[in-house]
Formats: C-alpha cells, sequence, structure tokens
C-alpha cells in the first residue's frame, strides 16, 4: 500500500492542504505520460512536464469518493427529534464524472426527507452528496445511491432526490448539444405514494426565497 501524503502551500496567510497516496500517483502518472505520447505530443516538452503527476493527484481528488462511507457520515449526527415535517435541502452543488467516457458532468440536487423519531445534521447531506459524486457515476446511479443511503439509515417516512446535471461528454462530444440539462429523480415511501406530498415537494425546490 502507499503512503498517504500531505501537503500543504501557504499563500497570502491560505494553506492548502493536498492528501495523495504517492505510489498511486506515480503509478497513473506514468500511464499519463504514455497517453500524452499516444496522442502525438511531447512529455518532455516544459509545459507538459509536470503535467502527469497533476493529473494523477486530480483524478485522484476527484475519485477520493471511494475512501468515504456516506452512512457513517449520517450517523455522525443523527439526534433524536420529535419533528415529522418535509425538510428540504436544495441546490446542492453537484460535481462528478461519466464513467463512460471520463468527463465532467455537474449541476444541482434538491433532496427532501420526513423525518420518523430521527433528523440529521444539515450538513451531513450535502457531505453523503459529495461522498458519491466524487466517483467514476452514471447520474441515475448517483439519484438512485443517494435516496437509498438516508432511507436506509435515517429510516424516515420518505426520501426525495431530484438531480440536474449538465454533461461534457453530450456537449464537448458526441450530440454536442450544450445547453441540454439532464433530470433524474428517485423517491420512496410517503413522496413515492402520496402525490400531495411529492409535489409540494417539487414546488418547494423550485419556489423562490424573493
Amino acid at each position: 500500500m502507499g503512503k498517504d501524503i500531505l501537503k500543504g502551500e501557504s499563500r497570502d496567510g491560505y494553506v492548502k492542504i493536498d492528501r495523495y497516496n504517492e505510489s498511486k500517483i506515480e503509478a497513473v502518472a506514468t500511464h499519463y505520460k504514455d497517453i500524452l505520447s499516444q496522442l502525438g505530443e511531447d512529455p518532455e516538452r516544459e509545459g507538459l512536464l509536470k503535467t502527469p503527476e497533476r493529473v494523477a493527484k486530480a483524478l485522484q481528488y476527484l475519485t477520493h469518493g471511494y475512501d468515504l462511507k456516506p452512512d457513517e457520515i449520517l450517523k455522525s449526527a443523527m439526534f433524536e427529534e420529535d419533528y415529522s415535517q418535509m425538510v428540504v435541502v436544495k441546490d446542492i452543488e453537484v460535481y462528478s464524472m461519466c464513467e463512460h467516457h471520463m468527463l465532467p458532468f455537474f449541476g444541482k440536487a434538491h433532496i427532501a426527507y420526513i423525518p420518523n423519531g430521527h433528523i440529521v445534521g444539515l450538513s451531513k447531506i450535502p457531505r453523503v452528496v459529495d461522498a458519491f459524486a466524487r466517483r467514476l457515476q452514471v447520474q441515475e446511479r448517483l439519484t438512485n445511491e443517494i435516496r437509498d443511503c438516508i432511507q436506509n439509515t435515517l429510516q424516515p417516512k420518505g426520501v426525495a432526490v431530484v438531480i440536474e446535471c449538465r454533461h461534457l461528454c453530450m456537449a464537448m462530444r458526441g450530440v454536442q448539444k450544450q445547453n441540454s440539462v439532464t433530470t433524474t429523480s428517485a423517491f420512496t415511501g410517503s413522496f413515492l405514494s402520496n402525490d400531495k406530498t411529492r409535489a409540494e415537494f417539487l414546488r418547494l425546490i423550485t419556489a423562490s426565497l424573493d
């Protein structure tokens, strides 16, 4: 197993800390050097000398969700509470990578649950989104994984997840439709069985506070 390295860089009082696995970085960087050559580039020219290492570090960060346990994230901030109305967290930023072309897709997630004796710290829901999104994904599976994690861990009366994303694999290649947005949804419990509850959720995530 490679050793995890912490690396800090101070600039104007701001310290950036990167955590990466040294042996994985070295292995992935070697492959990217070969890829650059196969593409017709010179990996030894000045602008590309550090590119394989930079790409390897970027990929490790963009897929660090494999090292996270989303259910444990939720369990770390679960509280007993007598609240049974809908809890909605909307406009959660989503950044992920399509597993088919390894190009980014990004957008927003809107999530709601109806407590059944337990609530969860609000910051944990975006963290769960990140834990699943920072993997090679398809949007459909990402939507279901978030739903199932919240349902199985909190055991609420219902969970609703809607994700809206732009996919660069569509915008930059293939059909090249730059303005298309893909929307996926997944529901459990009351959101699935009760049209009124589902309609309220959809109204809340599209409403403005202005």
